[in-house]
């Protein structure tokens, strides 16, 4: 196995095990893994595909750009120049978003401040903050109709090789170094957006 089927089939799994949960309603959501680090290529789901099933066209390879490698009837998702920034500002090698009930909630209820924030939880530790009195702090940007605008404003908070950010009622994008590091940041993410929601709901949004 070539170092392409690894990455395509290592990327797949992570699909597979998302799709699981329930996170990509409606064909929404998209994923990226570079090729190598020194690779300025990467898979991109294609649009449109149901994420639940597993095919030979799940994903395509594109440049730094967004635009596919060699001769292809398949279509990037949508948010391909996001992934494009992270590989363009970082070393990360591998960037999910997905859209949840829960992210979109938390986008919505903290999007005027511009981000939200946690802290006293053992779930930040995935984004290697590990002082008691650390606060991990997720930016949120607005939904630009406009992907090339979206990106500008996206790539605004790309600062280190991993990180998340929230698109206001659209979903959140994580990046990490690698496969495993993403998703754990992104079920990270979710736990903790589930927590502030049910917690503002059991004292009556006083938190």
């Amino acid at each position: 196995m070539n170092l392409y089927e690894q990455k395509w089939n290592e990327l797949a799994d992570i699909k597979d095990e998302l799709a699981q949960r329930d996170w990509f309603m409606g064909t929404s959501g998209n994923l990226a893994i570079k090729v190598s680090d020194t690779s300025s290529h990467f898979y991109v789901t294609a649009s449109g595909k149901d994420k639940k099933q597993r095919t030979n066209e799940d994903f395509l390879l594109v440049n730094l750009e967004g635009r596919p490698i060699g001769d292809t009837n398949l279509k990037p998702s949508a948010e391909t120049l996001l992934h494009s920034a992270i590989y363009r500002q970082s070393n990360a090698g591998c960037s999910l978003h997905v859209h949840t009930v829960a992210n979109n909630v938390i986008s919505e209820l903290y999007g005027e401040n511009g981000q939200v924030e946690f802290q006293d939880q053992e779930l930040i530790k995935a984004f290697d903050l590990w002082e008691e009195d650390s606060v991990l702090t997720i930016p949120i940007i607005n939904n630009y109709a406009s992907i090339p605008r979206l990106a500008e404003a996206f790539k605004e908070h790309i600062n280190s090789d991993k990180g998340a950010v929230l698109i206001r009622n659209h979903g959140i994008t994580v990046w990490g170094r690698n496969g495993f590091e993403a998703k754990k940041l992104l079920e990270a993410s979710e736990f903790l957006f589930q927590y502030k929601l049910k917690l503002l709901q059991l004292t009556g949004g006083k938190n």
